[in-house]
């Protein structure tokens, strides 16, 4: 989330002040829930997500949409968005020195609700952002204080808002799974995600102590073994017997935290490792930056938290304290004592204790070929026939050792490249070029750059065909190969017979390549606003607005639809309203 440079610094001259109107006697400022019901989450703070952090609090609505939402405290809207991946989306900027982002919204309210459906219309887009003007005034003459500095500058904004004023009603709206308010918490002076939870403490009962799952054990390539092999193993919790490793060991953790009266697992978010009784490694879940949200890639394994910090990982939530990342050299024949400590936010602990017996065992050194051996702290190169891969230096965590190969049938547009047999995240995008060997299409646009699962399905990650090669950014080590699109989508009316009664238009649309990459609708000639509420289930939506049609008979509604590589697909159908 990034704002213009010139509201923050406007809002940062009004927040850096002597007292907040929102602040309590501690000078910790203070907020209202969202809901005037019983506060009852879904999600936590820092859970483990595919290639990110989730990024604040999942509020229950009781399986329902429509529930007032309510601002936390004074403040102003200062930014207001419709998106496919969080719907309905509102931030608030705080006078106390935090800005809220509402996700998964049903509906906005009032002036805010009548621009937005405005501007879709101008813009022809669901798809849609406005940033309103903070509106800075004096003192002078001013009859509302919102916090004064020593610069005697207010910030009212456009949309100002008190705390408990309803400004908006939850939802189910982008990617979400079901209804519920996603309440993110900015820290405006630094624009990092912080844990909301805090803030809502004495709204929340709970005794629950996080519970280990399982724990991972990690043998360093060439230098440690655990039961006699170099590749990670898993343990239950709780093993019933010492586990035997050698030479140097990283070990790692499987465990949730659960609430009093509910079934929903969170994350933990502080995990402590000791080993003979001094600590080696920390974790504490309570901020990080958006740009470090892919370092969870490098933190976990699956669903395992590593207790060591690989060179390439700056994730600032991570602590090592031994002077070795975290890494536990395993040197002699005797039990090493791991000690685990899980809490919770509200201070809730729990711990799990197993033995790791040094057994001395020879160490093989990896083979491999020096060319397939990438460096985390170089610039990478890979060069192949038909094949070209730059990776600039930071994209990496750890060193690699690619397990490459290539392979072809005599009837592929290229060559299929395995970079390596699974996915090595990175931490940033880098070029990879790969070569054609036939063109069966003429239209170059139909070509593309597709991912290869293990069981060899393909999935469109994009690129630019240019003098012979196709060229694209990956974020990831996986297996790549070109293949063409020529197919347009499909698309096929939901519940057409009900339309009129409804009065919602629904489609269904698909593509089994490259996917959907923009659609339009028009009822009598005339646009008309579809949208994806909830990317789901994904249905393009049109609800009929009499200001827009005509209400009375019958109505031609034509969809069109594009996928990825430009084939499109237009349809028409007729209902009654």
């Amino acid at each position: 989330m990034k704002y213009p440079i010139f509201f923050f610094l406007l809002f940062f001259i009004g927040s850096v002040q002597s007292g907040y109107a929102q602040e309590t006697d501690t000078d910790k400022p203070s907020f209202i829930p969202p809901f005037d019901f019983p506060i009852i989450f879904s999600g936590n703070f820092g859970e483990i997500r595919a290639n990110h952090f989730h990024g604040g609090l999942d509020f229950k609505t009781g399986g329902t949409i429509g529930k007032a939402v309510r601002a936390l405290a004074d403040g102003y809207i200062s930014r207001i968005r419709v998106t496919h991946g969080s719907g309905y989306v509102l931030d608030v900027m705080y006078d106390n020195g935090y800005t809220a982002i509402y996700r998964h919204l049903s509906a906005f309210v009032g002036e805010v609700a009548k621009r937005v459906k405005a501007l879709q219309y101008e813009k022809e887009s669901w798809e849609v952002e406005i940033i309103p003007e903070p509106a800075p005034v004096s003192d002078e003459g001013g009859d509302r204080d919102r916090g004064s500095n020593n610069l005697g500058v207010h910030i009212l904004g456009e949309y100002p808002v008190k705390a408990g004023q309803i400004i908006a009603l939850s939802g189910n709206t982008g990617y979400s799974f079901g209804p519920h308010l996603h309440l993110d918490m900015i820290e405006t002076a630094t624009d990092e995600y912080i844990d909301p939870l805090p803030f809502f403490m004495d709204k929340v009962k709970d005794k629950t102590a996080p519970r280990a799952e399982g724990i991972m054990l990690f043998p360093q390539p060439g230098k440690g073994v655990v039961e006699g092999k170099q590749t990670r193993r898993a343990f239950p919790a709780h093993p019933t017997k010492p586990i035997t490793a050698w030479g140097l060991i990283g070990a790692g953790i499987r465990a949730y935290d659960y609430m009093d009266g509910v079934q929903n697992k969170y994350g933990v978010k502080t995990v402590i490792l000791e080993v003979d009784g001094e600590e080696v490694f920390r974790s504490t879940v309570d901020r990080f930056a958006y740009e470090e949200n892919r370092y969870i890639n490098s933190w976990t394994q699956g669903q395992y938290m590593k207790s060591f910090i690989e060179p390439g990982n700056r994730l600032r939530m991570l602590q090592a304290s031994n002077g070795n990342r975290g890494l536990v050299e395993i040197n002699e024949e005797r039990p090493y004592r791991f000690v685990y400590t899980l809490s919770d936010a509200l201070g809730n602990t729990s711990k799990v204790r197993f033995t790791v017996q040094g057994q001395k065992t020879t160490i093989a050194p990896v083979e491999h070929r020096e060319k397939y051996a990438l460096k985390w702290d170089k610039v990478n190169y890979l060069q192949e026939p038909g094949l070209e891969l730059v990776i600039p230096k930071g994209m990496l965590y750890d060193n690699v050792l690619l397990n490459y190969s290539v392979r072809a049938d005599s009837g592929d547009i290229a060559f299929t490249y395995q970079l390596n047999d699974t996915r090595i995240p990175m931490h940033g995008a880098c070029d990879l070029r790969i070569g054609l060997r036939r063109r069966p299409v003429e239209d170059m646009t139909k070509y593309y750059v597709a991912g290869v699962t293990a069981r060899g399905g393909k999935y469109r990650i994009g690129g630019k065909y240019e003098d012979g090669v196709m060229k694209v950014r990956i974020r990831d080590l996986g297996t790549y190969t070109v293949a063409v699109d020529t197919v347009p989508p499909v698309i096929t009316p939901v519940n057409q017979a009900q339309w009129g009664r409804t009065g919602k238009i629904i489609f269904k649309a698909k593509d089994k390549e490259t996917g959907i990459n923009t659609y339009r609708g028009t009822i009598d000639g005339k646009y008309a606003l579809f949208g994806k509420p909830n990317s789901i289930s994904g249905n393009l939506v049109c609800e009929l607005d009499p200001k827009h049609v005509e209400k009375g008979g019958k109505h031609v509604v034509e969809m069109t639809v594009t996928d990825g590589c430009g084939n499109c697909t237009t349809e028409q159908f007729d209902f009654v309203w």
